[in-house]
């Protein structure tokens, strides 16, 4: 049984100051080529189908005729919410598509109702776990403790004790919004530390076959069994070295991975990420290949050039971005604030104003503890408002 795996679609996000509805429209394009050239049974859409909460009316309609598309062509489709979805908006309606073989997974207590679908091997069951804010379903998922690690474990308790009870030989897909150990971050996902702890083991998602994950933006695999399909665009320059694409998967007869296939999908623009002296990268000429990308440009002159968006946009009309990183500044102390907090978590942000205003001393395990209480409160808060909106 084939499956196509996708997921952090982002509808309604735009790069820079670049609207990507059309790019996103392109990838539902070939979305649904590919399901019609690959022969596929089944496609999984891992999370973060829209960018925000409350999405703008555009990307709803994009959603919508996706939805109508993957209908029409007969192929199954289960789709999670992701971090970025207000579940409960994404869910409304969501009995009364399944009908025309539109699954959405965005209840955690759905998450031991699998989709079930069978071919002349039998059944293979498929678990959408949206996405789960620990401090909010720690309490219907029985979980031990508020944390990622608990509310995923206890999520697939559930997936597992349901499996159980099915006949012998039933193969398993779960579908889920997570960072999992080992998986490679881009400087787009939103982030979902909790407590203190950002990724959750791939031991958590024993005893399924196969784990179609979303959130991390970058293809790649955690396991043979565990992957992620990545965005099917780039969202920052991060992203750049980034190979866009969906998994294409294959189930045998026992559940065992037949093939697992990269499928690139179509790219708007490619990215450039520069780094040099004004002059430099003006009169480079190994830098042609570059004019007609989307550029991020840093420039390192001692003393910050006159007009330098205007001149660089002279040799690469499609610059976006342009930071500053004065040659020696590591030297002369002059890194502005937003560089010297660059890569930096809000838990190890806070924890260094914490040592700045008491002169020094790093903050003990007790007001680390705080810091962490008050971020996940804080988080847990913003969730619920956007639930509500």
């Amino acid at each position: 049984m084939k499956f196509l795996h996708t997921s952090d679609w982002h509808l309604g996000r735009s790069f820079h100051r670049v609207n990507m509805l059309d790019a996103q429209a392109a990838f539902i394009d070939h979305l649904v080529a590919t399901v019609e050239e690959h022969g596929v049974d089944a496609v999984l859409v891992a999370g973060d189908i829209y960018d925000r909460a409350v999405p703008p009316l555009p990307a709803v309609e994009l959603y919508d005729r996706a939805l109508h598309r993957l209908a029409a062509l007969g192929v199954p489709t289960v789709m999670i919410s992701g971090n970025h979805d207000s579940a409960r908006r994404l869910g409304v309606g969501a009995g009364l598509i399944e009908g025309a073989g539109i699954y959405l997974r965005t209840d955690p207590a759905g998450c031991s109702d699998p989709v079930v679908l069978a071919d002349v091997h039998g059944d293979v069951a498929l678990y959408g776990l949206p996405y789960l804010e620990p401090a909010l379903v720690k309490e219907a998922l029985g979980a031990p403790k508020v944390s990622h690690e608990a509310v995923l474990g206890a999520a697939m308790d559930r997936v597992r004790a349901d499996l159980a009870d099915r006949a012998p030989g039933t193969r398993s897909l779960v579908l889920a919004h997570a960072f999992v150990t080992g998986g490679q971050a881009s400087d787009s996902e939103r982030d979902i530390t909790v407590g203190g702890v950002e990724a959750v083991p791939a031991a958590v998602f024993d005893g399924v076959d196969y784990v179609a994950l979303g959130h991390l933006h970058g293809c790649q695999k955690i396991n043979e069994r565990i992957r992620y399909s990545g965005s099917p665009l780039a969202y920052s320059f991060s992203e750049t070295d980034h190979r866009k694409t969906m998994w294409l998967i294959e189930l045998g007869a026992a559940g065992e991975l037949v093939t697992a296939e990269r499928i690139d999908t179509p790219v708007p623009r490619a990215l450039g990420r520069l780094r040099g002296r004004l002059e430099e990268l003006l009169e480079d000429p190994a830098l042609d290949a570059h004019e007609d990308r989307w550029i991020e440009a840093t420039l390192t002159d001692p003393v910050r050039p006159q007009d330098p968006m205007a001149r660089l946009a002279a040799r690469f009309p499609h610059v976006l971005s342009l930071a500053f990183d004065p040659e020696g500044r590591e030297e002369d102390g002059t890194a502005s604030y937003a560089q010297r907090l660059k890569g930096r978590t809000d838990q190890e942000i806070a924890e260094d104003f914490v040592a700045h205003v008491r002169g020094g001393g790093r903050a003990d395990d007790a007001e680390r503890a705080v810091l962490r209480g008050a971020f996940d409160d804080v988080r847990t808060q913003a969730v619920n408002q956007e639930t509500l909106r």
